[in-house]
């Protein structure tokens, strides 16, 4: 029987198995380990509806770098720039990566815009953030060709002509924008099955409502994000100026 820490690949096992609807159990015998173990290691990761595999091996990977940590001997950690403190940074660039990652993103796209959003300037080059990350120029490029995709990173050059990678506020607006588009495709594809289905019929219905829910929550994108871009330029704790929308409130339409 195997020992040591459960790997990545079994936990991928694992989470393939609580899809299949399989017990503890089966799923230990099929990794040859005991039935505790997978039982332990699903119940601590999100349970057997929320388990996810990425997640599990990077809270692993966590609690072991803590055990890890030397312990203090009365001399503060050594701090960055404006006074801040190394670990707690640390712990923090962690926690929000691990948040990235549980809204979808893969782990090496969720590490590199932390780190782009962590720095005080905002944007660095692939070198700059295979240094930080301590990563190949491969995954680096993987990532960023990932994240550009998607509207979450830009690039400009610099001075000495380097690329540079970028996260900015105009990409949050941009990408609520983009997200107010997605919505209004779906309402779209979800009435042309509408016509397919036969208007009186009530999986034609359903998409309907569908369409009309979405088109709604577009709508509400949007006229939120127009409003609030100005937030996004305003110094703390200065209040922007937001007209509110007389449209804002009203219901959904019938």
């Amino acid at each position: 029987m195997p020992g040591g820490r459960l790997t990545q690949q079994e936990r991928q096992q694992i989470a393939l198995g609580l899809a299949d609807g399989l017990a503890y159990a089966e799923i230990a015998r099929r990794l040859d380990r005991p039935t505790s173990t997978v039982t332990r290691e699903v119940m601590r990761n999100g349970g057997p509806t929320d388990y996810r595999a990425d997640l599990a091996h990077r809270a692993t990977e966590r609690r072991a770098h803590r055990r890890r940590q030397p312990a203090p001997r009365g001399v503060k950690t050594p701090s960055r720039d404006y006074g801040r403190d190394a670990e707690a940074v640390r712990e923090y660039e962690e926690a929000f990566t691990t948040l990235l990652m549980q809204s979808g993103l893969p782990k090496m796209m969720a590490r590199v815009l932390t780190c782009l959003y962590t720095t005080d300037a905002g944007s660095l080059t692939a070198s700059e953030l295979g240094r930080r990350l301590q990563v190949s120029p491969a995954s680096v490029s993987k990532a960023i060709t990932f994240l550009e995709s998607r509207d979450l990173i830009r690039r400009e050059r610099d001075e000495r002509r380097r690329e540079r990678y970028i996260v900015d506020n105009e990409l949050w607006y941009q990408a609520m924008i983009a997200s107010a588009r997605a919505n209004a495709q779906l309402a779209e594809t979800a009435r042309q099955g509408v016509g397919i289905l036969g208007p009186d019929t009530p999986a034609a219905v359903r998409l309907e409502n569908i369409a009309r829910f979405v088109d709604f929550v577009g709508e509400s994108i949007i006229r939120a994000a127009e409003q609030a871009r100005e937030v996004l330029y305003t110094a703390p704790g200065t209040a922007p100026d937001l007209a509110p929308d007389p449209s804002a409130a009203q219901d959904p339409p019938a």
